[in-house]
């Protein structure tokens, strides 16, 4: 069954139609499984469980924020992440859109939430707002760890 096949099977119901439904875990492990092969065939040789632990070490965070957008944006369901933010981007969290949009760009090029108001404060932004607005966007939830896949376990 192809990719977009199973994506028709499992989909989330929104205002937008039917959204398909991911999950963290099944879709970091073959993220990590295509590091293991093209890291291997540089090697020429099967690099195993190191090269996994390698992705996760590497890239899992910066990947499970990066889904953490598509779920606040609602084009991607993550059912790790629930219902409640699902689309939050899609409701207006402050009352300046504008700075809304700015601080989203900043979560979306992997800035930490004392990055962006750092940011705020030398701009001289309204830090109560930013703050307010993650707040809402809740970053720091989706600080999953990565599982241990490894045969035997």
């Amino acid at each position: 069954m192809s990719r977009e096949d199973q994506e028709k099977l499992f989909c989330v119901e929104n205002e937008n139609g039917n959204v398909p439904e991911h999950s963290l875990y099944t879709d970091g492990r073959e993220e990590a499984l295509k590091h293991k092969w093209i890291e291997s065939e540089k090697m020429g040789h099967d690099l195993g469980q190191r090269a996994i632990e390698d992705w996760n070490r590497r890239h899992w965070w910066k990947w499970c924020r990066a889904r953490w957008v598509e779920h606040l944006q609602g084009t991607v369901y993550w059912k790790e992440l629930g219902p409640t933010t699902f689309g939050a981007l899609k409701r207006r969290l402050a009352a300046d859109p504008v700075l809304q949009d700015r601080v989203v760009d900043r979560i979306k090029a992997g800035w930490e939430n004392l990055d962006i108001i750092l940011w705020a404060t030398r701009w001289g932004l309204d830090v109560n707002a930013v703050h307010e607005i993650l707040t809402a966007l809740d970053m720091n939830s989706c600080r999953f760890a990565p599982r241990d896949d490894s045969p035997g376990s």
